[in-house]
């Protein structure tokens, strides 16, 4: 009954068969022929042939770089409340960019809306010389409180935000779940809607650790790869990051695993919504679930093995989030469900 992060959850048998796979030697640094097959890939799934993609270990380099080279270091970075890039990364955004700041907004649900955007950006003075510059906006989709955004919501933002010449971000450490849950196309939810860089998840949804910046933007090409390299994060064998994404994307596999981890929440929710004194507080669109529960029936789950993790109190009730991942069983959550029963 393991529910506090899909971050946890194990590693897909393809994609472990195919990391076990490249055995041999290859060039090292991305000279191999599998990241060029994951590039071309890439490519073809998001109908972006220029697009440039760079493969990291990890999500946080993943959006401190793509930050990074939307961001000059005298700009700044409008995001919301509670955005992992802003209350999770240890300020990686703002130290791989020399020094870009996050501005952050409220947002009912997870979400950003249009006019908060519009409202925020017009107390910046064009050309002020003793403040920062607008220079990004950073949406994440699925949101930090697993609500959605749709690809109407995503061009809506992306449209204020070009007004006044800002680049715009997807963190996309959940971007299948959000994919399956909206049915968009990858195209349709970044750049036809206004994305200018997309951090790709995998790690979340069962590979052992790869993630993706995708630059759709060609003309910054050049210094993503540069800021990749200084940052330290262009690996020698690469092309282990390459066989776990090239398996992942490989026949629908990363859409496959992410419906059933939606599919496992939708399931989760649906018994939870049927006990009393139980609150969702937020629309189960994805993966991940805020609930509201008595303080006694938490300790009574955890007594009985369950992990999740806790999210403020109010009196004797607990908010709790849980998170499903692609291996979440009927058995996990059938016997969650007792035990609050």
């Amino acid at each position: 009954m393991f529910f506090a992060s899909d971050n946890a959850s194990g590693v897909a048998p393809e994609v472990m068969a195919a990391l076990c796979a490249e055995g041999g030697s290859a060039l090292p640094y991305g000279g191999d022929p599998v990241t060029a097959e994951v590039t071309a890939l890439v490519r073809e799934i998001f109908a972006a042939p220029e697009a440039e993609v760079a493969l990291v270990a990890s999500g946080t380099a993943a959006n401190a770089l793509a930050l990074a080279t939307l961001t000059p270091p005298w700009g700044a970075v409008f995001c919301r409340e509670g955005a992992h890039v802003e209350a999770d990364e240890c300020g990686a955004a703002e130290f791989f960019s020399a020094g870009a700041k996050l501005v952050t907004l409220p947002g009912e649900g997870g979400k950003l809306a249009p006019e908060t955007l519009e409202a925020a950006l017009a107390r910046f003075t064009p050309g002020d010389l003793h403040a920062v510059r607008p220079a990004a906006l950073s949406l994440t989709n699925v949101t930090e409180l697993g609500t959605v955004y749709q690809t109407s919501e995503v061009a809506a933002l992306s449209a204020v935000a070009r007004t006044r010449g800002l680049l715009c971000h997807l963190d996309g450490a959940r971007f299948a779940n959000a994919l399956v849950a909206t049915g968009a196309t990858p195209a349709a939810m970044t750049w036809r809607s206004g994305i200018d860089a997309l951090s790709l998840g995998g790690t979340k949804n069962g590979l052992l650790g790869a993630e993706a910046v995708v630059l759709f933007d060609p003309a910054r090409a050049e210094e993503l790869r540069i800021r990749r390299k200084r940052s330290g994060h262009l690996l020698s064998k690469h092309r282990y990051l390459a066989a776990q994404m090239r398996a992942y994307l490989a026949d629908g596999l990363w859409l496959r695993l992410a419906r059933q981890a939606n599919e496992a929440a939708a399931r989760l929710a649906s018994g939870l919504s049927g006990l009393p004194d139980v609150q969702l507080q937020h629309p189960v669109e994805a993966n991940l679930l805020f609930v509201d529960l008595p303080a006694t029936l938490c300790r009574r789950a955890r007594d009985a093995g369950a992990v999740f993790y806790d999210y403020g109190a109010t009196g004797d009730h607990m908010t709790v989030r849980l998170v499903c991942s692609w291996n979440t069983t009927d058995a996990d959550i059938a016997e969650f469900l007792a035990i609050l029963r």
